[in-house]
Protein backbone atom coordinates (compact mmCIF):
# COMPACT_ATOMS: atom_id res chain seq x y z
CA UNK A 1 0.00 0.00 0.00
CA UNK A 2 1.32 3.30 -0.56
CA UNK A 3 1.72 6.08 2.16
CA UNK A 4 1.73 9.81 2.20
CA UNK A 5 2.12 12.33 4.83
CA UNK A 6 1.82 16.16 5.43
CA UNK A 7 4.38 18.41 6.58
CA UNK A 8 4.37 22.17 7.04
CA UNK A 9 2.09 24.12 9.06
CA UNK A 10 -1.70 25.02 8.42
CA UNK A 11 -1.73 28.52 8.48
CA UNK A 12 -5.12 29.59 7.68
CA UNK A 13 -8.54 27.81 7.68
CA UNK A 14 -8.38 27.41 4.31
CA UNK A 15 -5.22 25.53 4.35
CA UNK A 16 -6.45 23.45 7.03
CA UNK A 17 -9.40 22.85 5.04
CA UNK A 18 -7.91 21.86 1.97
CA UNK A 19 -5.26 19.67 3.34
CA UNK A 20 -8.28 17.65 6.01
CA UNK A 21 -9.76 17.26 2.48
CA UNK A 22 -6.79 15.96 0.28
CA UNK A 23 -6.06 13.39 3.41
CA UNK A 24 -9.78 12.30 3.58
CA UNK A 25 -9.47 11.47 -0.16
CA UNK A 26 -6.17 10.07 -0.33
CA UNK A 27 -7.22 7.83 2.51
CA UNK A 28 -10.64 7.09 0.81
CA UNK A 29 -8.37 5.73 -2.95
CA UNK A 30 -6.66 3.24 -1.30
CA UNK A 31 -3.66 5.70 0.10
CA UNK A 32 -2.13 5.19 4.24
CA UNK A 33 -1.72 8.26 5.95
CA UNK A 34 1.28 8.43 8.35
CA UNK A 35 1.79 11.00 10.90
CA UNK A 36 5.49 11.35 10.41
CA UNK A 37 7.19 10.33 6.95
CA UNK A 38 8.60 7.15 6.62
CA UNK A 39 11.89 6.10 4.54
CA UNK A 40 10.02 4.94 1.72
CA UNK A 41 7.00 7.23 1.51
CA UNK A 42 5.81 7.91 -1.50
CA UNK A 43 4.17 10.75 -1.38
CA UNK A 44 4.54 14.31 1.10
CA UNK A 45 2.79 16.76 1.35
CA UNK A 46 4.71 19.82 1.99
CA UNK A 47 3.13 23.08 2.91
CA UNK A 48 5.29 26.00 2.35
CA UNK A 49 5.52 29.45 4.24
CA UNK A 50 5.90 31.84 1.49
CA UNK A 51 8.48 33.72 3.11
CA UNK A 52 10.92 31.09 3.83
CA UNK A 53 10.19 27.78 1.52
CA UNK A 54 11.53 24.89 2.80
CA UNK A 55 12.10 21.57 0.87
CA UNK A 56 11.50 18.60 2.14
CA UNK A 57 14.50 16.64 2.87
CA UNK A 58 14.19 13.19 1.20
CA UNK A 59 15.25 9.60 1.69
CA UNK A 60 14.12 7.75 -0.85
CA UNK A 61 14.46 9.26 -5.04
CA UNK A 62 11.00 7.45 -5.34
CA UNK A 63 9.66 9.71 -2.94
CA UNK A 64 6.90 12.59 -4.86
CA UNK A 65 6.99 15.92 -3.15
CA UNK A 66 3.54 17.97 -4.19
CA UNK A 67 4.42 21.17 -1.87
CA UNK A 68 1.03 23.78 -1.14
CA UNK A 69 1.32 27.40 -0.42
CA UNK A 70 -1.21 30.04 0.05
CA UNK A 71 -1.44 34.07 -1.49
CA UNK A 72 -4.48 36.18 -1.39
CA UNK A 73 -4.65 38.99 -4.09
CA UNK A 74 -7.41 41.43 -5.20
CA UNK A 75 -9.22 40.82 -8.25
CA UNK A 76 -6.77 42.86 -9.99
CA UNK A 77 -4.04 42.06 -8.80
CA UNK A 78 -4.52 37.72 -10.34
CA UNK A 79 -5.34 39.42 -13.46
CA UNK A 80 -2.38 41.55 -14.38
CA UNK A 81 0.03 39.64 -11.73
CA UNK A 82 2.01 37.02 -13.89
CA UNK A 83 1.30 34.06 -11.60
CA UNK A 84 3.61 31.23 -13.81
CA UNK A 85 6.56 33.53 -12.71
CA UNK A 86 5.45 34.23 -9.45
CA UNK A 87 4.75 30.30 -9.06
CA UNK A 88 7.46 28.42 -10.26
CA UNK A 89 10.33 29.31 -7.80
CA UNK A 90 8.57 28.62 -5.38
CA UNK A 91 8.40 24.87 -7.14
CA UNK A 92 12.28 24.84 -7.57
CA UNK A 93 13.15 26.30 -3.90
CA UNK A 94 10.75 23.74 -2.41
CA UNK A 95 12.57 21.10 -4.36
CA UNK A 96 8.93 19.75 -5.76
CA UNK A 97 7.58 17.31 -8.14
CA UNK A 98 4.81 19.40 -8.16
CA UNK A 99 3.41 22.63 -7.08
CA UNK A 100 -0.38 23.17 -5.27
CA UNK A 101 -0.32 27.21 -6.00
CA UNK A 102 -3.68 28.37 -4.28
CA UNK A 103 -4.55 31.77 -5.28
CA UNK A 104 -7.54 33.95 -3.62
CA UNK A 105 -9.72 37.81 -4.28
CA UNK A 106 -12.47 38.64 -2.95
CA UNK A 107 -14.92 36.44 -4.71
CA UNK A 108 -12.94 33.12 -6.22
CA UNK A 109 -10.15 30.53 -5.57
CA UNK A 110 -8.03 29.45 -8.32
CA UNK A 111 -5.70 26.19 -7.26
CA UNK A 112 -3.03 26.19 -9.90
CA UNK A 113 -0.59 23.21 -10.21
CA UNK A 114 2.55 23.84 -11.36
CA UNK A 115 5.36 21.16 -12.67
CA UNK A 116 8.90 21.44 -13.62
CA UNK A 117 8.20 20.91 -17.11
CA UNK A 118 6.40 24.56 -16.83
CA UNK A 119 2.96 22.99 -16.84
CA UNK A 120 0.81 25.25 -15.62
CA UNK A 121 -3.32 25.10 -15.14
CA UNK A 122 -5.77 25.27 -12.66
CA UNK A 123 -8.87 24.25 -11.04
CA UNK A 124 -11.77 27.22 -10.19
CA UNK A 125 -13.09 26.00 -6.81
CA UNK A 126 -16.65 26.18 -6.19
CA UNK A 127 -17.87 26.04 -2.45
CA UNK A 128 -20.67 23.78 -3.16
CA UNK A 129 -19.01 21.03 -5.21
CA UNK A 130 -16.59 19.89 -2.62
CA UNK A 131 -16.91 16.53 -3.27
CA UNK A 132 -16.18 16.69 -6.72
CA UNK A 133 -13.38 19.37 -6.26
CA UNK A 134 -11.24 17.24 -4.49
CA UNK A 135 -11.89 13.86 -7.35
CA UNK A 136 -10.75 16.35 -9.87
CA UNK A 137 -7.38 17.22 -7.72
CA UNK A 138 -6.82 13.95 -7.08
CA UNK A 139 -7.61 12.37 -10.32
CA UNK A 140 -4.78 15.51 -11.69
CA UNK A 141 -2.02 14.06 -8.38
CA UNK A 142 -2.35 10.65 -7.90
CA UNK A 143 -1.14 9.50 -11.55
CA UNK A 144 1.98 11.63 -11.64
CA UNK A 145 2.54 10.86 -7.74
CA UNK A 146 2.47 7.17 -8.57
CA UNK A 147 4.93 7.27 -11.53
CA UNK A 148 8.38 5.51 -11.91
CA UNK A 149 11.14 7.74 -12.63
CA UNK A 150 14.42 6.31 -14.58
CA UNK A 151 17.41 9.07 -14.17
CA UNK A 152 20.10 6.53 -12.95
CA UNK A 153 23.16 6.66 -15.24
CA UNK A 154 25.76 3.70 -15.41
CA UNK A 155 28.29 5.31 -17.03
CA UNK A 156 30.89 2.58 -18.75
CA UNK A 157 34.29 4.30 -20.23
CA UNK A 158 34.14 1.61 -23.04
CA UNK A 159 33.24 3.77 -26.22
CA UNK A 160 35.07 2.95 -29.12
CA UNK A 161 37.91 4.60 -29.93
CA UNK A 162 36.55 5.51 -33.40
CA UNK A 163 33.79 7.24 -32.03
CA UNK A 164 35.80 9.39 -29.08
CA UNK A 165 35.37 12.41 -31.58
CA UNK A 166 32.04 11.52 -32.44
CA UNK A 167 31.07 11.11 -36.44
CA UNK A 168 28.46 12.42 -38.94
CA UNK A 169 25.42 11.58 -36.95
CA UNK A 170 26.89 13.76 -33.46
CA UNK A 171 27.48 15.95 -36.58
CA UNK A 172 24.41 16.40 -37.68
CA UNK A 173 23.02 16.95 -34.04
CA UNK A 174 25.08 19.58 -33.10
CA UNK A 175 23.87 21.37 -36.63
CA UNK A 176 20.20 20.67 -35.46
CA UNK A 177 20.47 21.89 -32.02
CA UNK A 178 21.93 24.98 -33.78
CA UNK A 179 18.71 24.91 -35.91
CA UNK A 180 16.22 24.56 -33.08
CA UNK A 181 18.06 27.19 -31.37
CA UNK A 182 17.33 29.40 -34.62
CA UNK A 183 13.32 28.89 -34.37
CA UNK A 184 13.58 29.71 -31.00
CA UNK A 185 12.44 26.51 -29.81
CA UNK A 186 15.09 26.44 -26.75
CA UNK A 187 13.52 28.39 -24.02
CA UNK A 188 16.05 30.08 -21.67
CA UNK A 189 16.91 27.13 -18.77
CA UNK A 190 15.38 28.03 -15.22
CA UNK A 191 18.35 30.27 -12.87
CA UNK A 192 18.72 27.68 -10.56
CA UNK A 193 21.70 29.48 -8.91
CA UNK A 194 19.66 32.40 -8.29
CA UNK A 195 17.22 30.12 -6.24
CA UNK A 196 19.25 26.81 -4.66
CA UNK A 197 21.99 27.15 -1.86
CA UNK A 198 25.05 24.75 -3.57
CA UNK A 199 23.42 22.37 -1.17
CA UNK A 200 19.87 22.39 -2.59
CA UNK A 201 21.82 21.96 -6.28
CA UNK A 202 23.66 19.00 -5.06
CA UNK A 203 20.05 17.42 -3.70
CA UNK A 204 18.54 18.63 -6.96
CA UNK A 205 20.79 16.65 -9.18
CA UNK A 206 20.36 13.87 -6.83
CA UNK A 207 17.01 13.40 -7.03
CA UNK A 208 16.04 14.64 -10.59
CA UNK A 209 19.01 13.69 -12.10
CA UNK A 210 19.47 17.12 -13.65
CA UNK A 211 21.76 19.73 -13.50
CA UNK A 212 19.81 22.63 -15.27
CA UNK A 213 15.72 23.06 -16.38
CA UNK A 214 17.65 23.00 -20.11
CA UNK A 215 14.18 22.43 -22.60
CA UNK A 216 14.27 19.59 -25.21
CA UNK A 217 16.32 16.80 -26.75
CA UNK A 218 17.15 15.01 -29.64
CA UNK A 219 18.92 11.69 -30.41
CA UNK A 220 20.17 9.37 -33.43
CA UNK A 221 20.17 6.37 -34.09
CA UNK A 222 23.47 4.57 -34.81
CA UNK A 223 22.56 0.89 -35.21
CA UNK A 224 19.86 -1.29 -34.32
CA UNK A 225 20.97 -1.64 -29.93
CA UNK A 226 22.50 2.21 -29.58
CA UNK A 227 21.72 5.93 -30.27
CA UNK A 228 22.90 9.21 -29.79
CA UNK A 229 21.44 11.35 -27.45
CA UNK A 230 21.32 14.70 -25.94
CA UNK A 231 22.81 15.12 -22.09
CA UNK A 232 20.91 16.81 -19.46
CA UNK A 233 21.21 20.51 -18.42
CA UNK A 234 23.21 21.37 -21.83
CA UNK A 235 23.66 24.20 -24.38
CA UNK A 236 21.56 22.50 -27.18
CA UNK A 237 22.67 24.77 -29.40
CA UNK A 238 26.57 24.14 -28.75
CA UNK A 239 26.85 20.04 -28.27
CA UNK A 240 30.26 19.41 -29.51
CA UNK A 241 32.19 17.13 -26.60
CA UNK A 242 30.93 13.24 -26.81
CA UNK A 243 30.45 11.95 -23.42
CA UNK A 244 29.36 15.60 -22.33
CA UNK A 245 27.37 17.18 -24.59
CA UNK A 246 26.54 14.36 -26.96
CA UNK A 247 25.90 10.96 -24.67
CA UNK A 248 26.11 7.41 -26.70
CA UNK A 249 23.21 5.10 -24.82
CA UNK A 250 23.63 1.19 -24.81
CA UNK A 251 20.43 0.00 -23.06
CA UNK A 252 18.61 0.12 -19.99
CA UNK A 253 19.22 -1.97 -17.30
CA UNK A 254 16.10 -3.25 -15.55
CA UNK A 255 17.96 -4.76 -12.63
CA UNK A 256 19.37 -0.77 -12.03
CA UNK A 257 16.61 0.95 -13.21
CA UNK A 258 19.44 3.32 -15.07
CA UNK A 259 20.42 3.71 -18.65
CA UNK A 260 23.73 1.82 -19.92
CA UNK A 261 26.22 4.45 -21.29
CA UNK A 262 29.41 4.38 -23.14
CA UNK A 263 32.02 7.13 -22.56
CA UNK A 264 35.54 7.76 -23.39
CA UNK A 265 38.07 7.16 -20.82
CA UNK A 266 39.07 9.94 -18.58
CA UNK A 267 36.53 12.11 -18.53
CA UNK A 268 33.55 13.42 -15.83
CA UNK A 269 30.59 12.62 -17.94
CA UNK A 270 27.17 14.95 -17.85
CA UNK A 271 23.91 12.81 -16.92
CA UNK A 272 21.74 11.49 -19.71
CA UNK A 273 18.26 13.23 -21.02
CA UNK A 274 16.04 12.11 -18.21
CA UNK A 275 13.80 11.33 -21.44
CA UNK A 276 16.07 8.63 -22.61
CA UNK A 277 14.21 5.52 -21.40
CA UNK A 278 11.19 6.82 -23.58
CA UNK A 279 13.99 7.30 -26.76
CA UNK A 280 15.38 4.21 -26.06
CA UNK A 281 11.29 2.40 -26.09
CA UNK A 282 10.92 3.73 -29.61
CA UNK A 283 14.33 2.88 -31.03
CA UNK A 284 13.59 -0.63 -29.83
CA UNK A 285 10.22 -0.87 -31.23
CA UNK A 286 10.82 0.43 -34.43
CA UNK A 287 13.66 -0.10 -36.36
CA UNK A 288 12.61 2.22 -39.36
CA UNK A 289 12.90 5.38 -36.48
CA UNK A 290 16.44 7.07 -37.36
CA UNK A 291 15.85 10.31 -35.17
CA UNK A 292 13.46 11.97 -32.27
CA UNK A 293 13.05 15.38 -31.00
CA UNK A 294 11.86 16.59 -28.38
CA UNK A 295 10.28 20.00 -28.04
CA UNK A 296 8.68 22.44 -25.68
CA UNK A 297 6.31 24.05 -28.22
CA UNK A 298 2.96 22.49 -29.86
CA UNK A 299 1.20 21.43 -33.31
CA UNK A 300 -2.68 21.44 -34.24
CA UNK A 301 -4.14 18.56 -34.70
CA UNK A 302 -1.87 15.87 -33.00
CA UNK A 303 -2.84 13.30 -30.58
CA UNK A 304 -1.65 13.23 -27.22
CA UNK A 305 -0.95 11.43 -23.71
CA UNK A 306 -4.14 11.60 -21.16
CA UNK A 307 -1.79 12.11 -18.17
CA UNK A 308 1.00 14.70 -17.92
CA UNK A 309 3.25 12.27 -16.29
CA UNK A 310 7.04 13.89 -15.28
CA UNK A 311 10.04 13.61 -17.78
CA UNK A 312 11.86 10.37 -17.08
CA UNK A 313 8.76 8.15 -15.92
CA UNK A 314 8.11 4.76 -17.20
CA UNK A 315 4.73 5.98 -17.36
CA UNK A 316 5.41 8.95 -19.91
CA UNK A 317 7.96 6.59 -22.11
CA UNK A 318 4.74 3.89 -22.46
CA UNK A 319 2.14 6.28 -23.02
CA UNK A 320 4.18 8.23 -25.66
CA UNK A 321 5.24 4.54 -27.09
CA UNK A 322 1.51 3.49 -27.24
CA UNK A 323 0.32 6.26 -29.20
CA UNK A 324 3.65 6.27 -31.93
CA UNK A 325 2.83 2.45 -32.28
CA UNK A 326 -0.51 3.38 -33.29
CA UNK A 327 0.72 6.38 -35.63
CA UNK A 328 -0.47 6.11 -39.36
CA UNK A 329 3.14 6.18 -39.77
CA UNK A 330 5.07 5.20 -36.40
CA UNK A 331 8.50 5.79 -38.20
CA UNK A 332 7.62 9.64 -39.27
CA UNK A 333 4.88 10.25 -35.87
CA UNK A 334 4.23 13.56 -34.20
CA UNK A 335 3.20 12.73 -30.40
CA UNK A 336 2.11 15.35 -27.49
CA UNK A 337 2.76 15.04 -24.08
CA UNK A 338 -0.27 16.66 -22.13
CA UNK A 339 0.39 20.16 -20.90
CA UNK A 340 4.21 19.58 -21.92
CA UNK A 341 5.25 19.74 -25.62
CA UNK A 342 6.24 17.29 -28.79
CA UNK A 343 8.10 14.26 -29.22
CA UNK A 344 8.51 13.61 -33.19
CA UNK A 345 9.99 10.76 -35.05
CA UNK A 346 11.60 10.76 -38.09
CA UNK A 347 13.83 8.80 -40.77
CA UNK A 348 16.91 11.08 -39.73
CA UNK A 349 16.87 14.59 -38.16
CA UNK A 350 16.66 16.18 -41.39
CA UNK A 351 13.24 14.39 -42.11
CA UNK A 352 12.23 15.81 -39.09
CA UNK A 353 12.87 19.42 -39.65
CA UNK A 354 11.05 19.24 -42.75
CA UNK A 355 8.05 18.00 -41.74
CA UNK A 356 7.94 20.60 -38.19
CA UNK A 357 8.98 23.93 -39.82
CA UNK A 358 6.81 26.66 -40.01
CA UNK A 359 4.13 24.73 -38.24
CA UNK A 360 5.03 24.33 -34.45
CA UNK A 361 3.58 27.09 -32.51
CA UNK A 362 5.62 27.63 -29.26
CA UNK A 363 2.61 28.26 -26.75
CA UNK A 364 1.92 24.55 -25.57
CA UNK A 365 -2.30 24.44 -24.38
CA UNK A 366 -2.69 23.81 -20.64
CA UNK A 367 -5.49 21.46 -20.00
Amino acid sequence: MNQFTITGNTSSPFITWFMEGLKDKFSAEGYEYCQEPVDNIRVVFNILDKEKPRPFRRKAQATFVISVIERHLDKQEIQSNNNFEAAYPYLIRSLSNHLIYILHNQSQTYIYFVTPEQGFYKLEYEPEETESFFQKVYERLEPVASSQLVINNNFNENLHESLWNGNRLTEKMYLSGKKLDDMNLLPAPFPLENYLTSRDMRQLKKLYGIGGLSYGNLSSREDEKNFWMSASGVNKANMRNIGQDILYITGFNEGSNAMEISVPPNITPKRASVDAIEHWMIYKEHPDVGAIVHIHAWMDGIKATEVNYPCGTIQLAEAVSDLVRNADYPSRAVIGLKNHGLTITGHDLDDIFERIEGKVVQQVPMV
